[in-house]
């Protein structure tokens, strides 16, 4: 966004729009710009935009926000673009057509993957169960595709990048009820003091979890009021108050592997 907004100051332009679903406002008693959720939930894109900063934001409009996608394929039919409201969606990695990014990432780095493989599988309490071509491989939460047949379904319960190892537990090894977010930006406050009540959503469909929100030093530490299956570091943490985004960060990793 940064990068469109210095294209936008070249040409003299004000203000940028582009095509997510959302909305921005600005709220009357802090004058603070915040992205909100916008009017077709199926469709919300409210998740992937935390990271926008006041001066982004303040510059940024989101035309469809108010639109249900319905609405703005008969646009462009109406308009006379057939082929953009007839347009199949993407649901996954946009350029990765064949959403084979196994494959994607083993043509763009065969030289960093290849050194990943005959990294190990092993169980919750450490006992090895077989071997992997390479952490990058796995997900959290992952159940298929994990290369060890086993009498009881087994799920990815964690992974370490240092080790290149991949752990297996059960479905209830999933679920936990606190994280850590780093690098948080806010919107809606200038920054987090003390606590805050908020719904935290953990991936773009998830569809919320109310929590509290604590600062913990440089981070945020998200205490959820009942379990939450499938936390991943790595991915984006979200906090919502109503329909607009507080703010936002990246999932760390356990608060006890910063503090040893």
């Amino acid at each position: 966004m940064g990068g469109a907004l210095k294209r936008a100051d070249m040409m003299d332009c004000a203000l940028i729009a582009t095509g997510h679903y959302a909305k921005v406002r600005q709220v009357p008693e802090s004058g603070r710009w915040v992205v909100s959720q916008g009017l077709d939930p199926a469709k919300d894109q409210s998740y992937v935009l935390w990271g926008l900063e006041q001066e982004n934001l303040a510059r940024t409009r989101f035309p469809i926000g108010g639109f249900h996608k319905s609405e703005i394929r008969q646009m462009a039919m109406d308009s006379g673009f057939p082929e953009l409201a007839t347009k199949s969606e993407s649901y996954e990695i946009c350029f990765i057509p064949d959403n084979d990014y196994r494959g994607f990432l083993k043509r763009r780095e065969p030289e960093a993957t290849a050194k990943l493989a005959h990294g190990v599988l092993v169980n919750t309490t450490g006992e090895l169960l077989g071997e992997h071509d390479g952490y990058p491989f796995f997900t959290i939460g992952q159940r298929k595709g994990l290369g060890i047949a086993t009498g009881e379904p087994l799920y990815v319960t964690d992974i370490q990048p240092d080790s290149n190892t991949v752990v297996l537990g059960r479905k209830a090894d999933l679920e936990k009820q606190t994280m850590w977010v780093r690098r948080p930006n806010f919107q809606m406050i200038d920054t987090l003091e003390g606590e805050m009540e908020a719904l935290t959503k953990i991936r773009y469909k998830d569809k919320g979890t109310p929590s509290t929100l604590i600062r913990d030093g440089e981070r945020v530490k998200v205490e959820f009021h009942a379990p939450v299956a499938g936390i991943a570091p790595g991915q984006s943490a979200v906090f919502y108050v109503g329909n607009d985004v507080i703010g936002g960060g990246f999932i760390d990793r356990e608060k006890v592997e910063h503090d040893a």
